[in-house]
């Protein structure tokens, strides 16, 4: 799935990452990395913490120029910031067995890309002086710290998902209820999963959510193994959540799965943006920093 790397992208790929101490170090890391190519774009709108320096332009608000650069090179530089949010962020990572699934090689398994990307979640939003929170979830809320701000706090989420372990079937619809009632009101939450349930619970689920009035974005995690399942001929596969077995044969791999899988995620997305959420769908074998990139870019769009 992944292209040939720049440099920094084989730096932020998550079998690299893997090997860094702790998850406080894959956050940073991850983030330093996605706002270095940021600072190229047009997008800006995150806290109020110096980005990059761009040439004057007739127009520009004389607040903004440097003039100690003005005074060293007799030339007008314009500071950009990245704008203030008070956003108030839950991260609802899915911690359910399916998500300890092998992603193939070359990459990580889902829960532990879920890691990384809510590890860097947190870590951009203690930038911007956010409140954030995490929720660990499977058939049932597994973990829950509500949103705060300040290093400790922040130190402490880093812990609850270092130390999240996969387990347990998903009850979606079950564990949609309890959030909705438990997240503070105007939240943006952001849930990670593979979205191994069905149309219908997940739809009800998001409704649940929806009507809350929170700011709802789905990354969908998918790896290398879920688009080419390594089989060859007949063979028995076991369901990670509820361990039922089917028979299956290479005919059907590449055949009727992968057209029941295109329909799976465009249901997901479809039942996503027809309840007012946003969808974004991962590959846990790119570079963190790209998936890092679509979310600012999705924030830059939903400030």
């Amino acid at each position: 799935m992944t292209a040939v790397l720049g440099k920094r992208d084989r730096l932020l790929a998550p079998d690299v990452l893997a090997g860094l101490s702790n998850l406080e170090l894959v956050a940073r890391t991850a983030v330093e990395g996605s706002l270095i190519g940021l600072h190229r774009s047009a997008k800006f709108g995150f806290s109020q913490e110096f980005a990059e320096y761009r040439a004057y332009s007739p127009g520009d608000d004389l607040r903004f120029i440097d003039w100690n650069v003005f005074a060293r090179t007799d030339r007008m530089f314009v500071k950009r910031f990245y704008g203030d949010t008070n956003t108030r962020l839950v991260v609802a990572l899915d911690v359910s067995a399916s998500m300890a699934a092998d992603g193939g090689e070359g990459t990580v398994d889902k829960l532990t890309y879920g890691k990384f990307t809510a590890a860097a979640l947190v870590h951009l939003a203690a930038r911007q002086h956010d409140a954030a929170g995490v929720v660990l979830f499977a058939d049932r809320l597994v973990g829950f710290h509500p949103p705060k701000t300040g290093p400790r706090a922040t130190g402490r989420l880093y812990h609850a998902l270092d130390e999240a372990e996969a387990g347990g079937a998903t009850d979606w619809l079950g564990v949609t209820r309890q959030l909705s009632g438990r997240i503070p009101n105007r939240s943006l939450v952001v849930l990670i999963s593979d979205l191994y349930v069905t149309r219908e619970a997940f739809a009800e689920g998001i409704r649940q959510l929806g009507v809350r009035g929170h700011d709802l974005l789905v990354i969908h995690l998918l790896s290398p193994e879920d688009y080419r399942p390594d089989a060859a001929g007949s063979v028995t596969l076991k369901d990670a959540e509820s361990a039922r077995t089917m028979a299956v044969d290479r005919a059907d791999l590449e055949g009727a799965y992968p057209v029941r899988l295109d329909a799976h995620i465009a249901g997901m997305r479809q039942e996503v943006l027809g309840n007012g959420g946003h969808y974004l769908q991962m590959n846990t074998d790119q570079p963190l920093n790209a998936t890092l990139k679509r979310y600012l870019n999705f924030r830059a769009r939903h400030p």
